[in-house]
């Protein structure tokens, strides 16, 4: 019998926490990197552009690998950051968010990028036209215009990092309240053979990637006309 307890609940309430705070910070940088890659042709922007998209291609598990040893106090960067700043991101919640960001990254700017390069050109020169600056444009101009992109960036992102499994188990381990997110929670109940726990669980993440699908799918249709993907 389940009980739904505080520890129950303790890696719902931390995925919800860790996707909602990936998704308003991931929502600025979005919009810079999606400008920079609609509108700014440089040789560097192709490499930015594959950085981006990166994390796409990597293992979960080894982009966790990578950002751990980034992150050890036992090498360079990781040990300026806590002996120095008293910054501990190695196995605690903000260093799960950093891998966050990181991983679900191409989910925020490609729906950006995509909603900006489908604009017409001339509402850009025309706000240039009428003085006002590349940022008042973007800003005033530009963003307005692709509502159903920024909705859908979010959404995805939101999605995409409350079911992140590979990246948080290398980079935060299972801590209890620190780390232990839902997605965790499944493979530690299934190890443990708790398999009505881990079921819970599951059932709860997939009704709730089922609702943020069908609010993509309902978003894509009803702007289907435009460019949001």
């Amino acid at each position: 019998m389940i009980v739904f307890d505080s520890e129950f609940l303790s890696p719902l309430i931390l995925s919800l926490k860790l996707a909602s705070i990936t998704t308003i910070i991931l929502l600025p940088i979005g919009i810079l990197l999606g400008y920079l890659l609609a509108f700014w042709d440089k040789w560097w922007i192709k490499i930015l552009e594959t950085l981006i998209w990166l994390p796409l291609i990597l293992p979960p598990s080894v982009l966790g690998f990578y950002l751990l040893l980034t992150f050890s106090p036992q090498y360079a960067f990781g040990n300026f950051l806590e002996n120095t700043l008293n910054i501990k991101l190695a196995f605690s919640f903000w260093g799960i968010v950093i891998g966050s960001i990181i991983f679900s990254l191409p989910f925020m700017v490609n729906p950006i990028k995509s909603g900006l390069v489908s604009l017409p050109k001339s509402l850009k020169e025309a706000s240039y036209t009428l003085g006002k600056t590349p940022l008042q444009t973007l800003f005033l101009v530009l963003l307005p215009n692709i509502i159903p992109n920024l909705l859908l960036a979010c959404i995805t992102s939101f999605a995409h990092t409350i079911g992140e499994f590979g990246v948080v188990l290398m980079l935060g381990g299972d801590i209890e309240g620190v780390s232990r997110t839902a997605s965790i929670a499944i493979y530690t109940q299934t190890e443990l053979l708790n398999y009505d726990q881990a079921n819970y669980y599951a059932l709860i993440l997939t009704i709730t990637s089922f609702c943020l699908l069908f609010a993509v799918i309902l978003l894509s249709s009803k702007f289907g006309k435009r460019n949001i993907l």
